[in-house]
């Protein structure tokens, strides 16, 4: 199979990227002050952490949805939570669900209609319950003229009607979960795999994360800035491609790259990072032109301290312990990868 052919600049900016945001993350990890960067894109725009178990939403899920310490709570109830969770991928609209219904939400509230109607008093409260973070498909499957109503009849045609819990438990791969979760409706391909992958993270599943990826809409466009042609490479084998050469990659580079406390990049973590160059590139090669022509969300400062927790199978340090381990360096672009960006790239790191 030919593989994918780079654009000079732009493919090592992926891997620079990954470098420099990860660092600068590790920084703020670290205690250190703001600006935790002298890379001036990253300083002005938001853009999500490199490894997305990292990310704000992801940690609150991971901590206390797929973690939760609901007493009550069965696998089945678990792979409703997360699943609903990720729909709305909003904290206050869960935390004000949980309020509402005296605990977490369980299938006995969904068959009940209680789920449905702690919804209605949590729209009415915030206006509210969805975040801008996802794509969500919003036609009226099931009849309804509110967004939510549609997702409150798709979790019980999906929970209820058809044991999609007992199905996604009795998966072979992790690729048969994402093919289960977008046949039903409102779900879509890319939004299967993201709940996919947070099921992934909780004990219900434990599949390599490697094993299936699939691009988002971001993702495609960061594709089509990194690579002239993809070869005969699908948009997933390409993903796949830098998880397999990220460590050859950031030595050839001179990149400084230790990785989430030791964990590599996974597919999950290379698919968002194209999403992340993509964005990237609207400020530092304008002349690649897509859909978005620039970054919507500039960042905002937060210096408060990351309490981290990852799924305790991934043995990675968490809370107080991670205050013991080194972290990455300062994320600077050695010389002899310099010379290997274009010209107007390296503008931007003088």
């Amino acid at each position: 199979m030919a593989p994918p052919k780079p654009r000079a600049g732009i493919y090592e900016l992926y891997w620079t990227f990954a470098s420099r945001r990860q660092a600068a993350f590790e920084a703020r990890v670290a205690g250190r002050p703001y600006p935790w960067t002298d890379d001036p894109i990253i300083q002005v725009f938001k853009f999500c952490n490199v490894y997305r178990a990292t990310d704000r939403v992801s940690q609150y899920m991971i901590r206390d949805v797929a973690y939760g310490t609901d007493r009550d709570t069965t696998a089945r109830d678990r792979i409703f939570q997360i699943t609903a969770f990720r729909t709305f991928s909003r904290i206050a609209t869960w935390k004000a669900l949980i309020e509402e219904l005296g605990g977490a939400p369980r299938l006995v509230h969904l068959e009940s209609g209680e789920f449905g109607q702690a919804l209605d008093r949590v729209r009415d409260r915030f206006g509210t319950l969805y975040t801008g973070a996802f794509i969500l498909c919003a036609n009226k499957a099931f009849g309804f003229q509110e967004k939510h109503r549609n997702h409150v009849a798709l979790f019980r045609h999906m929970f209820i009607d058809n044991a999609c819990a007992e199905r996604v438990m009795q998966a072979p791969t992790l690729g048969d979960v994402v093919e289960l979760l977008q046949r039903f409706p409102l779900m879509g391909p890319f939004m299967a795999y993201q709940t996919a992958i947070d099921l992934n993270y909780s004990d219900v599943l434990d599949f390599n994360e490697n094993d299936f990826t699939q691009a988002g809409p971001g993702a495609l466009r960061g594709l089509k800035k990194a690579f002239t042609s993809l070869g005969d490479f699908s948009p997933s084998d390409a993903i796949l491609w830098m998880v397999d050469t990220q460590q050859i990659e950031f030595e050839r580079l001179q990149l400084p790259f230790t990785g989430l406390f030791g964990r590599s990049l996974h597919a999950i973590d290379c698919q968002g990072l194209f999403c992340e160059l993509d964005k990237y590139c609207r400020e530092a090669a304008p002349e690649l032109v897509s859909a978005r022509s620039r970054i919507k969300a500039r960042y905002q400062g937060a210096n408060e301290a990351l309490d981290l927790f990852f799924p305790p199978k991934w043995n990675l340090p968490t809370g107080s312990a991670i205050a013991g381990h080194a972290v990455n360096g300062s994320g600077r672009i050695p010389k002899s990868t310099k010379s290997r960006l274009d010209q107007q790239t390296l503008d931007l790191f003088r």
